[in-house]
């Protein structure tokens, strides 16, 4: 039995698997309607999420199975004190797989040790948010025909934004990555990651403060938001939420074929006018997560 926690968990050979898998279900989807008849996905999710709960719920339907559990820890046992490792004794009862998604970093790891069923992290504090990244994989796969050899501008909160921790992990496994972390002073990326991930990977990266001056050497720019719920206190957040906004005229410095990606919700950090730019890509993006899911549940449920 197989969990994900980590876009680690799956190696490029095994990555390069579900993507084909998911490539295949965008396809021909009516091939695999009934794959998981009979099969049931508990979703666990502690904390508000819209396109992460909905789209593995979608997945699973999709594929024929169904779908049970919470959209928030006000509405289970968790309110009344229940740890995770009990929750997931009992919900291993009752389905076949488990999507959790947890504002305490580990706790899926936690669920996966006590579980019987396989767990798929979906998304746990400012730590990972594989499906996330396997979401952004395809995209880039699918839309540039590549994921190596690409030039990656990460832009936003690069301190507390999981989709960009889990996105560097897993990115560094493939030659020719390059990166560009924009951020302001108080949200660059972690020192572990700087110095356990790229240093140690010898990943050319390079930390910068104006985006325009780096948009001519663009693949992929991936824009995140500035989370107010990773703040400690709110004047932080006011002071730092409006740092990086694209709009159509830091777009004018982009190459013709450069993807913007965003793993959503987007606040303001990217204004509504770039949306219809054929370069911005995030609500495409967000579709193929439920594509990459489908191709994941398969593949733990070993009926691909």
């Amino acid at each position: 039995m197989k969990h994900i926690i980590s876009p680690l968990d799956l190696s490029t050979e095994e990555l390069a698997g579900v993507l084909e898998l998911a490539e295949k279900i965008m396809r021909e989807p009516e091939k695999y309607s009934d794959c998981c008849r009979g099969k049931k996905l508990a979703t666990l999710f502690y904390e508000p999420s819209t396109r992460t709960r909905l789209s593995f719920e979608a997945a699973m339907l999709n594929l024929g199975g169904s779908v049970l559990g919470f959209s928030s820890a006000d509405s289970s046992s968790a309110s009344k004190g229940e740890s995770v490792a009990d929750t997931i004794r009992v919900v291993s009862g009752y389905a076949d797989i488990c999507a959790i998604r947890h504002p305490k970093e580990g706790a899926p790891y936690v669920a996966a040790t006590y579980s019987n069923i396989p767990i798929i992290n979906a998304g746990d504090g400012g730590h990972n948010h594989p499906t996330q990244t396997l979401t952004d994989l395809l995209t880039m796969k699918h839309l540039k025909g590549r994921l190596d050899h690409l030039t990656i501008g990460f832009c936003g909160d690069l301190k507390f934004g999981r989709t960009v921790h889990s996105l560097i992990n897993a990115m560094v496994r493939y030659p020719g990555s390059r990166f560009f972390l924009i951020s302001p002073e108080e949200l660059k990326i972690p020192t572990y990651l700087r110095e356990e991930v790229l240093d140690a990977h010898h990943v050319p990266y390079e930390e910068v403060r104006i985006l325009e001056e780096i948009m001519p050497e663009l693949d992929i720019l991936y824009m995140t938001r500035v989370q107010r719920e990773r703040f400690f206190n709110e004047e932080d957040y006011i002071r730092l939420k409006d740092s990086f906004i694209l709009d159509t005229v830091k777009m004018q410095y982009a190459r013709p074929d450069m993807l913007v990606l965003h793993p959503l919700p987007r606040v303001n950090e990217i204004s509504v006018e770039v949306d219809s730019d054929p370069r911005a890509v995030y609500f495409k993006q967000a579709h193929f997560g439920v594509y990459v899911r489908m191709a994941l549940i398969l593949t733990l449920l070993e009926l691909n």
